[in-house]
């Protein structure tokens, strides 16, 4: 008897497939290799089938659905992929759940990389890690909302309000890619907040042409001296990469009280960006007579900072009376929320994702 389901996975690149299956959060099989075939789409849709097919025969039972994450746009309540930049072979409204439902004969379920990064911290990442802390802390503050943001060639997110992926009516919840940039209203914030606005900047501060062959890794290693180059210009190119997500960060917590967790190969600097995330987020707002408030509601912890954790974990415990009744309720009294970096990286949160989100729509 099979006491969790089942869930063929796939990690899904513009090179490369990545197939394997799931069970109790655990890989069943290892996982296969095949090209992507993204430029052709019956060679694309063949290595699909064909990957999961041979997934399913190292099974010794079968499985109960597929989930995985791949690039929009798309409807991904209907599992419909538009016109994507990185897969020619995906031109026009192709019904790819619909698709592999027909050849595989089991439930598909497929969603944006955000999300599903965002919805494996907090089933199974940082969130109920953080909630084990405050347990250990014997602090009764439990967090249920969660945003996570993935730093890379772009900037993505996902959000989960009470243990829920927000998908939104037209599965466009969390576009935050699209929000207005501070530094430049032409643009939208990420221009500022991705890989090329790091390579931008880069290239602006030390006078040389625009190379895309120079990545975050390199620069950053340019602004710690282990790499030749304009080391002010590195350094400069990372503050001003903090500056602009820590402004996305306080939009998004303003209306999304919850917990943010970030993702993606970026996140290794931020010993050199981090600073300036939390100076953003520690600003200030000016009415039009001068008098100050802080930029959000609730205090923002870097969970990053050791002392910062600890303050965060100790909180404001307090306790309440009861009018005429001997009786008290206890509570933390502090508002307040915190901003981590993923532990188990976005990878395996995004593999996690699916399974948990897969999971639970088949109940």
């Amino acid at each position: 008897m099979i006491d969790k389901p089942t869930i063929l996975t796939l990690d899904a690149g513009g090179t490369n497939f990545v197939f394997s299956a799931m069970r109790n959060r655990k890989l069943l099989v290892e996982p296969i290799v095949r090209p992507a075939q993204a430029h052709d789409l019956d060679l694309c849709i063949k290595e699909l089938v064909s990957g999961f097919e041979n997934i399913r025969s190292q099974l010794d039972h079968s499985p109960h659905a597929v989930s995985f994450a791949f690039p929009g746009p798309a409807d991904y309540e209907h599992g419909i992929l538009g016109n994507l930049p990185n897969f020619a072979a995906f031109n026009g409204d192709v019904p790819l759940a619909a698709i592999l439902e027909h050849h595989l004969k089991i439930p598909v379920f497929i969603n944006n990389d955000g999300d599903l990064f965002a919805f494996g911290e907090a089933t199974s990442g940082y969130l109920p890690w953080l909630n084990d802390k405050l347990a250990e802390a014997n602090n009764p503050k439990r967090f249920k909302n969660l945003i996570g943001i993935t730093l890379g060639t772009g900037v993505g997110a996902g959000i989960v309000i009470n243990g829920q992926l927000l998908r939104g009516d037209n599965t466009c919840a969390a576009e935050i890619h699209n929000m207005s940039n501070y530094s430049n209203l032409k643009w939208n914030c990420e221009e500022s907040v991705s890989t090329r606005a790091i390579q931008r900047i880069y290239a602006e501060a030390s006078g040389h042409p625009f190379n895309a062959n120079l990545l975050p890794g390199d620069i950053y290693k340019i602004a710690t001296g282990e790499k030749s180059g304009n080391r002010e210009a590195a350094i400069n190119s990372f503050e001003a990469f903090g500056k602009a997500l820590g402004n996305v960060i306080c939009d998004v917590v303003t209306l999304i009280d919850g917990i943010v967790v970030l993702g993606g190969g970026i996140t290794a600097g931020w010993d050199l960006f981090g600073a300036h995330v939390m100076a953003e987020i520690n600003k200030v707002f000016e009415d039009f007579k001068g008098d100050q408030n802080p930029r959000l509601s609730v205090r923002l912890y870097d969970l990053n900072d050791e002392q910062e954790f600890n303050k965060f974990l100790i909180g404001n415990q307090k306790t309440a009376q009861v009018y005429g009744t001997e009786k008290t309720i206890s509570f933390d009294g502090e508002p307040r929320v915190g901003l981590g970096i993923s532990r188990q990286g976005a990878s395996r949160s995004i593999m996690l994702g699916a399974y948990d989100y897969a999971v639970s729509r088949l109940g």
